[in-house]
This record gives C-alpha cells, structure tokens and sequence, in this order.
C-alpha cells in the first residue's frame, strides 16, 4: 500500500498539472467553484476575531493565493505567507501578487516562521490509496506542526464523516468532526469551536491560544 510520503508526491504532481492547465482558478487547485472556495474561506477567517486590525498569517497549502486574494479584496490588513509544495502554484502567486504588499510565498517548509494565525483550507481531502490509519496519524501530526506555528490561533477544514455516503469518494478522506474537535480540545486548547452548518459537505475547526 502507499505511504503518505508516496501520495504526497503523487498529489505534488497532480496539482502541478492542475494550475498548468486552468492557471490560478479555483479548477486550477481542483476545487468546484470559486463560491465554495469562498465559503470555506469566511468560516476560516473567523480565527481572526477583528477585521479593523492588522495579523500576521501563514496560509498551509496556498496554491496560488486566492485566499490571500479574497482578504485583499475585504480590506483586511494582513502579512502573509502562502506555502506551499506545488512550485507551478507558489511561481503563480509570486506573479499575481508581487509588489502589492508584505506577501511570501514558498515551496520550503523548513523556512516558516510563526505567524498570529495560521490557516489550512482542504489539506487533508486527498488520501488516494493510502490506509485510513496512516492518513489519520498524518492529519494529526500536521494539525500539531501547524499549532506550533502561530500565536493567536488555528483554523482548518476537512470534509466530512457525516456526507451522504452515495457520494462519498473512496479516495478522499472523510474525517469525523467529533475526532478532531476532541482532539484539539484535549490536546491542544480549551479555546475550540466546531463549524459544520455552512451548507457544504465539510467542516471548519478553529482552536485559539487560551490567554
């Protein structure tokens, strides 16, 4: 069976073909339409409690930046970072945004730093063959790397155990929302809420830093 190593670079190449051939569109990081990017990006940003007032963001698994695009658009004052392992993604948002602010963008992981929230929008979806204990053990150690790296607070999405099974995916991954919101609460912070009425078949877990 595949590890998550060999998925990784299985899911490296399929989204390099994807910016290729739609460009930086939500089809070109294989989401369905620009509204559901949008919708997961307004639960996600609920981390950030004030709009008036300026953050420091790490964005896990950016592509080409369309959630950075999204808060410029919203006026909010951010200073960004977007990582992530697609170089054809990072190449774009380093055209689509350069000179328009304090905004990075890298494909070296070892080079984040800390930032005041951090944000992982559909990072865990695609497990392809590889066995859902593995997977799982993946998605876990991620969500503790990711919490290591901010300050005030982290928020990610998966999609979820409660889909209607006739179109559920054998090769995505499905997480109960009930497991991670346990394991956020019992291992990382008291400060925990779980979104799951936004109308799509996922969910959104925001954990802040308790004062």
């Amino acid at each position: 069976m595949p590890s998550v190593e060999d998925t990784l670079k299985n899911l490296k190449d399929f989204f390099r073909e994807q910016i290729q051939t739609y460009g930086p569109t939500a089809k070109g990081v294989d989401w369905k339409s620009e509204e559901a990017q949008f919708i997961r990006f307004e639960q996600l940003l609920k981390i950030h409690p004030d709009p008036s007032q300026s953050f420091s963001l790490l964005d896990y698994g950016s592509g080409y930046g369309a959630l950075l695009d999204y808060m410029l658009r919203r006026g909010l004052k951010v200073t960004y970072t977007g990582f992530d392992m697609n170089e054809a993604a990072v190449a774009e948002g380093q055209r689509l945004f350069a000179d328009k602010g304090e905004f990075h963008f890298t494909t070296d992981e070892s080079s984040l730093q800390p930032a005041d929230y951090v944000i992982a929008s559909g990072v865990f979806n695609m497990r392809l063959d590889t066995p859902l204990p593995e997977w799982e053990a993946y998605v876990l150690a991620t969500i503790d790397k990711l919490w290591a790296l901010c300050r005030q607070g982290l928020a990610f999405n998966s999609l979820t155990s409660y889909s209607d099974p006739d179109k559920m995916r054998p090769d995505l991954y499905y997480a109960n929302p009930c497991f991670l919101f346990d394991y956020c609460k019992t291992r990382l912070s008291r400060q925990v809420a779980l979104l799951h009425d936004y109308g799509i078949y996922d969910f959104t877990i925001l954990v802040r830093r308790e004062a």
